[in-house]
């Protein structure tokens, strides 16, 4: 009887292991009573994971999801039944449209107890069903092993994307057996498995772009995603192609990069960017969507446009342009099998003089923003932040930007020197309040770089709760706060299309450094321009978690480069 016992687990137990056995090496979450079992359970084991205690279930998925995106491993999140299962909602939307693998792990009643009316009870599995790529409700601890790994599998395959368990209060106490604690250790990082294109489908590819008089690459996330950083370089250079990319396909090419246009679109694009899109004969999409903020809304290319389209996903195929050529595929294995292909050929390269092109609509580029970002005004133009953090920050640095004033900024104008995951934003709904938990979860994930977070004090006032945390870890994250006492992005829209007819979008200042002070950072506020970089300077090179407060433009006053606003 007693070696029968030694091959028992709780529910609570086996959910640890099988976490473990993932690879798993950081959960982010907040304690609820229905999560007592499992909290014992990650105290008494011996595990090897951080449990990370947040102020808000919102902020661990968001750590959650910046740790996924710079580490390539799946990012773990828990919380509560009740409130807390609604709360992590908005972060594992944000990581599944993005194509982020999160878990999210929601304690609940006991199964016996649905439909009494337990405190806490909802339906789990019916609000989580249309907001993820996989989900479930253990309702039997036998089920508890398969789940688990069904959940990393759908998470890291094919398309990745967010899962959702939900774990009764009963299943934890429940018996399980060891004999079924295993992992396919593949599933814990992604893309596993990925997907190679046909044969026919590259030739496809490969004669479009011989065909082509002026091809231009627009990127999406799916490069980072699938690591085709380098790939796509060696088609770049061979072809002297233009790359441009969305904003979350920002790193596909570091931003430096003789080939690399920058971010096109309507959020980050800017009129030359635009001008280049407009020539092309032949657009390539790879691991892009083509939705309505690249293509401001499907203008550009136009429709008739030649497609090549490259996507892990089908249906993100021929969803919005006719396409002369699919390839279902990973993004790095499908350049590889370009590249191979003009390899075998034996062609010179084409010619296409992208590098040119690319370095006249830069020089025109940046010589608007300089002239901006050199100015002396007050409040601050938030061209002159943007060019302080480019002179401050080290190139192994990771700006992870909010909406509002700092995306577009951001996106257009941050010069990354290196590819890779080093500019994030969380482009997929764009809520408020993501910049200072995802650069909390960078920082675990990527501890040896300089990590920047940068929001509007809207976006302060939605996660300030999290700088406790931050002080509490000691996380020497620079925090850089644009202060304008407006929800900036909704105010410029009621600006430039509703006849400038402003109607509650303001509210008070908030000393924001006085605010991050009492909870332990080092703070500085600056409303001299002229004291800008210095300041951003001994922030950086602060050891410990770090604010400055900028008094800045407001964004419906300023030039933000974000086409609806300029026209």
């Amino acid at each position: 009887m007693a070696s029968m016992r030694q091959n028992i687990l709780t529910g609570a137990e086996a959910m640890v292991r099988l976490l473990q056995a993932h690879g798993v090496t950081h959960i982010f979450g907040l304690c609820g009573d229905t999560s007592l079992p499992f909290y014992d359970a990650l105290h008494r084991l011996d595990h090897g994971m951080t449990h990370v205690l947040t102020r808000d279930e919102r902020h661990a998925a968001y750590m959650a999801d910046g740790y996924a995106r710079v580490t390539g491993r799946v990012g773990v999140c828990e919380g509560p039944s009740g409130g807390g299962a609604t709360y992590i909602l908005p972060g594992i939307v944000e990581a599944n449209e993005s194509s982020i693998p999160v878990l999210a792990i929601t304690t609940d009643v006991s199964v016996p107890s649905a439909g009494h009316y337990p405190l806490t009870e909802l339906d789990q599995a019916g609000l989580f069903r249309p907001l993820t790529k996989w989900n479930g409700l253990i309702d039997s601890p036998a089920r508890l092993p398969t789940m688990v790994r069904e959940a990393f599998r759908a998470m890291t395959t094919g398309t990745p994307g967010a899962a959702h368990l939900g774990l009764p209060f009963d299943v934890q106490k429940a018996e399980v057996s060891s004999d079924d604690i295993w992992a396919q250790e593949d599933f814990g990082s992604y893309p596993a498995w990925p997907g190679a294109p046909s044969a026919s489908a590259v030739e496809e590819a490969v004669r479009a772009l011989r065909d082509a008089r002026f091809p231009v690459v627009v990127c999406g996330g799916g490069v980072v995603i699938a690591g085709a950083e380098a790939e796509l370089q060696r088609l770049a250079e061979r072809l002297d192609l233009i790359v441009a990319t969305t904003i979350s396909g920002q790193g596909s090419l570091a931003d430096t990069h003789p080939n690399c246009l920058g971010v096109v679109g309507s959020n980050g694009g800017v009129a030359e960017t635009r001008a280049v899109v407009e020539e092309a004969d032949l657009v390539v999409f790879i691991g892009c969507r083509a939705g309505s903020v690249t293509t401001e809304r499907w203008r550009f290319p136009a429709a008739g446009t030649r497609i090549v389209h490259i996507d892990s996903n089908p249906m993100a195929i021929s969803a919005n342009y006719r396409t002369e050529a699919a390839i279902v595929a990973d993004a790095r294995l499908a350049l590889a099998a370009i590249n191979t292909a003009l390899d075998a050929d034996g062609a010179e390269a084409s010619g296409f003089a992208g590098a040119a092109r690319v370095a006249a609509a830069k020089q025109a580029k940046f010589e608007a923003f300089d002239r901006l970002a050199g100015s002396g005004e007050t409040p601050i133009r938030p061209e002159r932040v943007v060019a302080a953090l480019n002179e401050v920050l080290p190139d192994d640095a990771v700006v992870v930007a909010d909406p509002g004033t700092p995306c577009p900024y951001f996106s257009a104008f941050y010069r990354a020197s290196r590819p890779g995951r080093h500019f994030i934003s969380n482009r997929a709904h764009g809520a408020l309040g993501y910049a200072l938990p995802a650069a909390m979860g960078v920082q675990m994930g990527r501890p040896d770089a300089t990590v920047a977070a940068v929001m509007g004090d809207g976006s302060f006032g939605f996660a300030a709760g999290e700088f406790e945390t931050i002080v509490r870890l000691d996380l020497p994250i620079t925090f850089v706060v644009f202060s304008n006492a407006v929800y900036g992005w909704i105010k410029a829209g009621q600006k430039a299309g509703f006849g400038e007819r402003y109607f509650s979008v303001d509210f008070s200042r908030t000393d924001h450094a006085a605010v991050a002070a009492a909870y332990g950072l080092k703070t500085w506020r600056v409303e001299d321009p002229e004291a800008l970089t210095a300041t951003l300077r001994q922030a950086v090179a602060h050891d410990g978690p770090a604010l400055v407060d900028v008094i800045s433009q407001p964004l419906h006053e300023a030039r933000a480069p974000v086409s609806e606003w300029i026209a």
